[in-house]
């Protein structure tokens, strides 16, 4: 009995999905889409056989189109029945409550209801949330967005979105919570996220903006691995909303074990020649002991990629195996033949500001080479650290032709625009700055830059354009205009340097980066009755055109807080035309340990000379003066020859600095920081006469610098003392400064 109702139901089911051919298609309901494109979007045609399933699919079909708010689709005689209903057709899309035309724009381009296009609540409410993103990236976080509608004949409607913007949220508070290791003051310095302070009302990164948000999480991440915390892991981030537009912004870290690398090793596949690799081992001995750090195995393997680029292995690949025992860390790069992959097609997402050639001048992948997986991930890297996009992921799937890739990166765009000024004031009197910065112009990944400083004896400014990928050949081209206004009134006269340069710099070998240029300026000085003999007999104008080029290697473990490596330089300006010709060559070094986590060395040194050429004197303007952050201990210009009153310089200048800073050295909660320092400097030569001392002495000082983040803002303490200096020389036993940015 059991069987005979089996077969019955299963001749029942079958008969109900026994397809049909249709002879027939009729169409209802359809005003603006034709029968003909209806009939595409639901694939089907005359002669089909239709069941059950083909009368979904067809459904499923016509729905993904948007266009319809209702279909029905039944087959009866051979004839295939559509009936639709159509959603209303958006007539104009009208934002209210924000004025920037900007904005405006972006909120129409991103939004998914489009003008002409399909009426869908649906959609509308990806939208409204859409809206409410954009603006929270932008700081608004109490945004309130409507929407309504207007209806007209021939169901057509206006779309309104109504914002209330309210005000921006300010961040009240940056926490760090967790097992964190590193003190608040040095995570602060890490992020971009600012808290707000009364003297901070031009900076934009004192507003929630998610952007920030997760560009934070990223560069706590990179920092602490980059000083060897393997495992660390920035659990979360949580924004609590306060009233009066305020918030606390918490991040929670968990730093995990600090690890060395205590071993490196490489396997290589039979296939290739170990030989051809054999150079890596004295590179992997100079890191064995050191603190991990993603960026110090980046540099392993830029030395293996420069191996096989060398020998023209293009479809050997690596990857790098790394084991975790106590607190040490054995690092194994595997060494092997790839699959012979071509990458098929690169296609960029997202990019609505920013040019694709922009882009794809970062990739280290075109179409047609070899797939690399770690060229991929290389590629990625470099565009994240362009600080111009907010996200950039990559998609890899199979290509259309046998043996290939398909790449698809997307791309989430931020805003690229930066103000920021800055205050001090302190023994050597007050300075004012600020800059203006735009990272991405016009979409080209071009930097544009002003800035201004003003203190109580000059006037500065700068206008500067840098394109780091100058015309696709990986050098980076900087042009700039400058001026330079200096009144001295106690030494009786005026100085105004005002001119342009341009400039290239790439990276010529290995580590050693080129940086050539043309300057050309003119330096116009004024002088009164009590100037002295130099000063006037300098009075009035010159004009040099000068080529200048450099020289130099960075090797530190990171730009920004080095522990480790060092960055050393050679320069030189060299006269094309020039009134009073002279010839400038400079050099200069710093080397960076960490000897603990509790202290930091640090030893520096650099040497200057400026010679006049064909019987020339060097001009004021274009003397050697030695910087007070080179020589602490001394009053700001203070210190060199003297012409009757006036300090006016030396034709040569060196400087040598040892610092120990000690960052844990006070409680957390006193935000505080301290170092020791020597500092030992000599600034001499007078080529215009010989009757005026020419000052070659050895100046040093010993001392504490102590620096704190006060309610007022960051100020800086230099407690010194004089072991040599020169009878002319003005010392400082006691410096402070109380500086900021807003």
């Amino acid at each position: 009995m059991k069987k005979i109702l089996l077969i019955l139901s299963i001749f029942i089911f079958s008969n109900s999905l026994n397809a049909e051919i249709i002879k027939n298609i009729e169409i209802n309901g359809n005003k603006r889409i034709s029968d003909e494109t209806i009939k595409v979007y639901g694939d089907v045609k005359i002669n089909d056989d239709v069941n059950e399933f083909k009368i979904n699919d067809i459904i499923k079909n016509l729905y993904s189109t948007n266009f319809f708010k209702d279909i029905k689709v039944s087959l009866k005689n051979q004839t295939l029945l559509i009936n639709l209903e159509e959603y209303p057709v958006i007539n104009e899309i009208i934002i209210k409550g924000e004025k920037a035309k900007k904005y405006r724009e972006a909120i129409i381009k991103r939004i998914e209801s489009k003008k002409n296009g399909p009426f869908v609540k649906s959609l509308i409410i990806k939208d409204e949330k859409m809206i409410k993103n954009l603006y929270s990236t932008l700081g608004f976080n109490f945004l309130k967005v409507n929407s309504k509608f207007e209806s007209f004949d021939n169901n057509r409607v206006n779309l309104y979105f109504e914002i209330e913007k309210g005000e921006k949220t300010n961040i009240s508070k940056i926490n760090f919570k967790g097992d964190k290791k590193i003190r608040d003051r040095r995570l602060r310095d890490v992020i971009t996220s600012q808290e707000a302070k009364f003297w901070k009302f031009l900076s934009t990164n004192t507003k929630v903006n998610q952007a920030n948000i997760n560009l934070d999480k990223r560069l706590l991440t990179n920092y602490y691995k980059s000083i060897g915390y393997y495992d660390v892991k920035v659990l979360s981030e949580i924004v609590e909303l306060k009233d009066n537009f305020q918030a606390e912004i918490t991040y929670n870290i968990d730093a995990g074990t600090r690890y060395r690398i205590n071993k490196i090793s490489t396997k290589i596949d039979p296939v290739l020649n170990k030989e051809l690799f054999l150079p890596l081992k004295k590179i992997y001995n100079d890191v064995v002991g050191s603190y991990y750090s993603p960026f110090l195995v980046k540099t392993l393997l830029d030395d293996l990629d420069l191996i096989l680029n060398n020998e023209d292995l293009q479809f050997v690949e690596h990857n790098v195996n790394e084991v975790l025992e106590g607190d040490n860390i054995e690092i194994t790069i595997n060494i092997f033949e790839g699959p012979k992959i071509l990458v098929e097609s690169i296609e960029i997402f997202g990019n609505s500001v920013t040019e694709e050639t922009v882009i794809r001048s970062e990739l280290l992948l075109d179409e047609g080479d070899p797939f690399n997986q770690v060229k991929v991930d290389k590629s990625i890297a470099e565009l994240k650290s362009r600080r111009i996009f907010a996200s950039v992921k990559e998609e890899i799937t199979e290509g259309d032709l046998p043996s290939t890739k398909k790449i698809k990166i997307n791309i989430e765009e931020m805003p690229t625009g930066e103000i920021s000024a800055g205050a001090g004031i302190g023994t050597n009197g007050g300075s004012f700055g600020f800059n203006i910065k735009e990272n991405n112009w016009l979409g080209k990944g071009i930097t544009v830059s002003a800035n201004a400083d003003v203190s109580e004896e000059s006037v500065k400014g700068e206008l500067s354009f840098t394109d780091r990928d100058y015309n696709f050949t990986g050098k980076e081209l900087t042009y700039s205009i400058f001026n330079t206004v200096t009144d001295k009134e106690d030494s009786g006269y005026e100085s105004k340097l005002l001119g342009a340069g341009i400039g290239m710099s790439y990276e010529k070998y290995r580590d050693i980066y080129f940086a050539p240029g043309f300057n050309l300026s003119i330096d116009d000085l004024t002088t009164d009755d009590t100037a002295s003999s130099l000063l006037k007999k300098q009075s009035g104008s010159s004009t040099d055109f000068m080529f200048n080029y450099s020289v130099f290697t960075d090797k530190r473990d990171r730009s920004f807080m080095p522990t480790r490596g060092n960055l050393t330089s050679f320069s030189q300006s060299l006269p094309i035309y020039s009134e009073d010709s002279y010839l400038r060559n400079s050099f200069s070094t710093s080397h960076y340990k960490e000897f603990s986590e509790d202290l930091i060395g640090a030893l520096k040194f650099s040497a200057s000379a400026v010679n006049g050429l064909n019987g020339d004197d060097v001009r004021l303007s274009k003397r050697n003066f030695i910087s007070p952050r080179k020589l602490r201990g001394f009053k700001s210009g203070k210190v060199g020859p003297k012409d009757g009153n006036d300090y006016i310089g030396g034709n040569y200048t060196t400087s040598l600095n040892l610092e120990a800073n000690f960052p844990n050295f006070f409680p957390e909660k006193s935000k505080a920081e301290v170092g020791l320092f020597f500092d030992a400097g000599n600034i001499w030569g007078v080529d215009y006469s010989n009757d005026i001392d020419d000052s070659n002495e050895i100046r040093s000082t010993v001392g504490i610098n102590l620096s704190w983040i006060s309610p007022a803002g960051p100020m800086s303490f230099i407690f010194s003392n004089n072991v040599t200096k020169a009878s002319t020389d003005q010392d400082e036993s006691f410096n402070f400064r109380l500086g900021t940015t807003f």
